[in-house]
Parts: C-alpha cells; structure tokens; sequence
C-alpha cells in the first residue's frame, strides 16, 4: 500500500469501543487533522449505538466482519482484549486496511510474529497503542539521554508494586488477571509499556529472564515478577512488579556514568535529572487525551512525512520480552 491509496482523509473504524476508548484514545482520532473516526463496533449494539451518539460517529456495528468491509472505513483500530488481536488483526489484514492495536499486541509472541506477517505481506502499515513512545515527558528523557546528560547509560531499574483492588479481591472477571488472556497478569498489561519505552532508549533486549509466580491466589495469572535482562546499546535493566504489595509505587532509575534520570512510568510525577551541575525536576504534562501524539504520528506515517515508533515489530519484541522473562518461549 502506498499513501496515494488512502483518502484525503482517512475514516477509522474502531472495534471494540470500550472503556480505552472514552477518552484515552478514541477523540484522539477525531482531534487528528486528516483522520476521521468514522464507524465503531461492539458486540452489545445498544451500547456501540450510544457510544456512537455521544462521541458524534457516522456509523455504528456489532459485528466487526461489517465494520471491517465497509467501504467507508479505510483503516482499523483494535481496541479489543488481547486474546482477541489476532483473529482480527487477520481479517483487516485481509481487507486490505492499515490498522493499529491495543497493547499488548497479543497474548504470545508466536501471535504477535503472524499479525506481523500478514501486514508485511501486503505491504501494510501497522501500529501497535504504546503511546509512551510518543509523548513528550518521555520524549524528554530521551532528550537527556542523547544530550549525555548522565554521561554513558549504564543501568536501568523500574520497581513497581501496588495493593490488590477491590475487583482483585473480590474475585471479579477481569482478562487482566486471567491466564488465557494474560499469562503474566497485571504485568502483561502494565509492564509491556515500560518494557517498551525501555527499548525506545536503549534499543531491543538481547537478553531477557526472570521469575514469577502467583503469591495472593486471588486469580489465575501471575501477580509477582522479578526480570533482568540486557539491551543492544550493553545497557542493562533489571525490574520487579508486584500487585500484591501494601504499597503503590512507580520508581524508576537510569543510571549513567556522570548522574541518573528518575521518573515514574505511570504516576504523574516529575522528570528528576541528577548530575554535577545540581538537580533538575521538570513538570511535563499529558495531554488530555494521552494517546493524541500517538494518533498523530500515525497520521504522519500514513502520508510518507515520518516514521511512527510503535510499529509492529517494535510492539513484537515487548512480547519477546515479557514471554522470555516468564519463561513462556519454547
């Protein structure tokens, strides 16, 4: 596909207007110069028919085979649970489609290499949702980062831990916390977007292991990690996630050799640059619709004006990733 297939401008469909799509990312495409959201599928037809008249969208569908023929749709947005991105990913593959997909691009990393195929096959432009990559508070970090402001990197460290909500303890459905969805849990959903950013700044992990196990017994998924492992840059990071802590902390560490970087991944907390000329903090704020840069880029990708970093491939190695230090690779 080339840019002169698409329209002036690109009408998106999404699958799966849930919750991600309220806000975080959903008016992000109707912010976009030269996007238009223009139809929205879930599988309740009364709830896609509301979301649809609030959100001011043309078109509205429960079955996402309709959405994904429709003429009027030029690309896809996959806002569905992980354990669905596949199936998919495939058919909009097959219709000819750019598309992009919520993370973690797939429950396996044997599912994120086939979605990858099939768009590298026909040619296709394919984002994956780690919107991190994009914004300007990270951005920033990897500012300092190139501007030697610690000197050489020489570790990463993300300590991560919170308290069970009550859904956890209550025993509630939830994908995040099941197994056939989400192996590692919480970490599946929260850690794929440090992991991620991570190899934003550092390049792709070489090396990556670790261990887990299930401390609280309150669901089937993993609720305790612990990870090293090492990027191609001969940066190393280590991290730890617990969902069972008393305790809510997002703590992380670049060290380098002249100072270090701290910064939470999620919390709205500010940049701390550390090194020989004092301390630094700077306050950078998320716009209000967080995946706006993101949805951005895509749309200058789309039109040959730059490169968008989440693609495909970069979406895949997190899973790489996160599968090896899991221990889920054959």
């Amino acid at each position: 596909m080339t840019t002169s297939d698409l329209p002036e401008t690109i009408r998106w469909g999404i699958i799966g207007c849930g919750a991600v799509t309220e806000r975080k990312s959903g008016p992000a495409y109707q912010k976009t110069p030269g996007f238009a959201l223009h139809a929205v599928m879930r599988r309740d037809a009364g709830q896609a028919a509301d979301y649809a008249r609030r959100h001011g969208v043309a078109k509205h569908y429960s079955d996402a085979d309709a959405l994904i023929a429709d003429p009027d749709v030029d690309a896809v947005y996959i806002a569905t649970p992980p354990d669905t991105h596949l199936h998919y990913a495939l058919k909009v593959a097959a219709a000819n489609k750019p598309c992009c997909i919520e993370k973690p691009m797939a429950p396996s990393y044997d599912d994120c290499l086939t979605i990858c195929a099939a768009f590298e096959e026909r040619d296709l432009p394919l984002f994956v949702a780690y919107y991190r990559r994009t914004l300007p508070r990270f951005e920033q970090i990897r500012s300092w980062l190139h501007e030697g402001k610690i000197g050489s990197p020489r570790h990463i460290n993300w300590q991560f831990s919170r308290t069970p909500s009550p859904a956890d303890l209550g025993r509630a459905d939830n994908w995040r916390t099941d197994a056939a969805i989400a192996p590692g849990g919480y970490f599946d959903d929260l850690a794929s977007h440090g992991l991620n950013l991570f190899a934003h700044y550092f390049g792709d992990m070489l090396e990556a292991s670790g261990c887990s196990t299930n401390q609280q017994g309150l669901y089937s998924a993993k609720d305790a990690v612990s990870a090293s492992w090492l990027h191609a840059s001969g940066v190393t990071g280590g991290g730890s996630w617990n969902f069972g802590s008393f305790e809510r902390v997002d703590h992380v560490d670049i060290i380098g050799s002249e100072g270090k970087i701290t910064f939470s991944v999620f919390e709205d907390a500010p940049l701390v640059l550390t090194n020989a000329g004092g301390t630094q903090r700077l306050d950078i704020a998320h716009p209000e619709n967080i995946q706006l840069h993101h949805v951005r880029k895509m749309h200058e990708h789309l039109r040959g004006a730059g490169k968008h970093p989440s693609s495909g491939r970069a979406a895949a190695h997190t899973s790489w990733a996160m599968d090896s230090i899991l221990g889920n690779l054959s």
